[in-house]
């Protein structure tokens, strides 16, 4: 095909940037990756889902190690704290399969099969431009390379997105969403919400928000009796509040039932960040010679855990698209047919599953397994989310 051979530059090394290199190489570009980052990024050791078929298809493929940990369940259980009491009340479970991963560990994995591309640590990109010859330029404190391809994989505040869509600006939701991991000897000791996290992931249900919770691989060789905790909770914070880690473990206090409050209230994090949620969708996921991908294509409210999934899938379809192109601009109008109106999809799902879960939460105490089954048929309206499988 005529695009064995291109020059493709990748602006940005996380995720979505080793993912998008993986497969620029797999369909024979010559691929370089500039990454901010002069530090390895493995170290980041946050948890995301992903779905087990992706999963699978990225390991078939050759984007993933079969031999990276990941801590697969495939349940859903809903819990909230009964009323003037601090016991939980189970009342839903659902078929929910999900194939937890470390953040840093699946940044390895990708990493490690971006082999044959040029990977250039601790060179950040000051701007990115149309070359008058064609194809477009990358610019660097180093100096400027030019691409036939230039694909923008450097996140929510991307510079490569500027040029596709320079008036973009993100929607703020109103509320925010507090991230942590945990290791094992803050819960080991609570024996129903490790029985629970082994085969499930969990939602735990308050007013004006709510808590998920999964268990992810430590990595470095360590077992399933050492995996984090890692969990992401949703609410809208007490006006002028500055203080993110002392909010979160008072919202666990005053809505966890008491064994959860203690994991989050009172353990030792071994990470925890906090950020308002947000959510943007370009026009267009790409206009040649540039491509946008994972986060600089669009952000979604974290709720549809869609956003290394997206960026994984981006990869596989810039795949697809270079291998059965005639030209670098015809596959990236292929990538833009597809990719485009999946992430419009996304964000309109967040918004949604946000006014559901957040803004407009239901009395989580009144619920059972029916009101939960139609509540979420009804919070879909007819879109897919692996999330919410089998409601039906």
């Amino acid at each position: 095909m005529a695009v064995t051979g291109s020059r493709m530059g990748v602006v940005g090394g996380s995720i979505a940037g080793c993912a998008m290199a993986v497969a620029g190489v797999r369909a024979g570009a010559e691929v370089t990756v500039h990454e901010r980052s002069d530090g390895e990024l493995r170290d980041r050791g946050l948890g995301i889902v992903i779905p087990p078929p992706l999963h699978r298809r990225l390991v078939d493929a050759g984007y993933l190690d079969a031999a990276m940990p990941t801590a697969p369940v495939a349940t859903r259980v809903w819990l909230t704290r009964v009323p003037g009491e601090r016991s939980a009340r189970e009342f839903a479970r659902q078929p929910s399969a999900v194939t937890p991963c470390n953040w840093g560990l699946l940044w390895q994995s990708l990493r490690a099969a971006t082999t044959g591309a040029r990977y250039h640590r601790g060179r950040p990109v000051t701007s990115v431009a149309r070359d008058p010859a064609g194809g477009a330029l990358v610019r660097t404190a180093e100096g400027e390379e030019a691409y036939d391809i230039v694909v923008g994989a450097d996140g929510h505040r991307s510079l490569t997105r500027q040029v596709l869509a320079p008036d973009l600006r993100a929607s703020p939701a109103g509320y925010t969403v507090w991230r942590g991991t945990l290791p094992a000897g803050a819960w080991a000791e609570h024996r129903r919400p490790l029985e629970l996290l082994r085969a499930s992931w969990v939602t735990i249900g308050f007013p004006g928000g709510h808590g998920i919770f999964y268990l992810i691989p430590r990595g470095g060789g360590a077992g399933p009796d050492e995996r984090l905790l890692a969990y992401a909770i949703y609410a809208t914070p007490p006006a002028g509040s500055h203080d993110e880690a002392g909010h979160v473990r008072q919202l666990a206090d005053e809505h966890f039932p008491r064994e959860w409050a203690d994991i989050v209230a009172r353990g030792e994090h071994t990470a925890m960040t906090c950020h308002p949620v947000a959510d943007l969708h370009a026009p267009l996921a790409a206009d040649p010679p540039f491509l946008l991908a994972g986060d600089a294509a669009g952000v979604t409210r974290p709720h549809t855990a869609s956003g290394a999934v997206k960026a994984l899938q981006d990869a596989l379809c810039l795949e697809e698209a270079l291998r059965t192109s005639a030209s670098p601009a015809e596959a990236l109008r292929h990538y833009a047919r597809e990719r485009t109106p999946e992430g419009a999809r996304l964000v309109e799902l967040g918004r949604r599953l946000g006014r559901a879960q957040v803004e407009q939460t239901p009395d989580w105490t009144a619920m059972d397994q029916g009101s939960v089954d139609a509540w979420c048929r009804a919070t879909l309206a007819g879109t897919k989310s692996y999330l919410y499988a089998d409601t039906d």
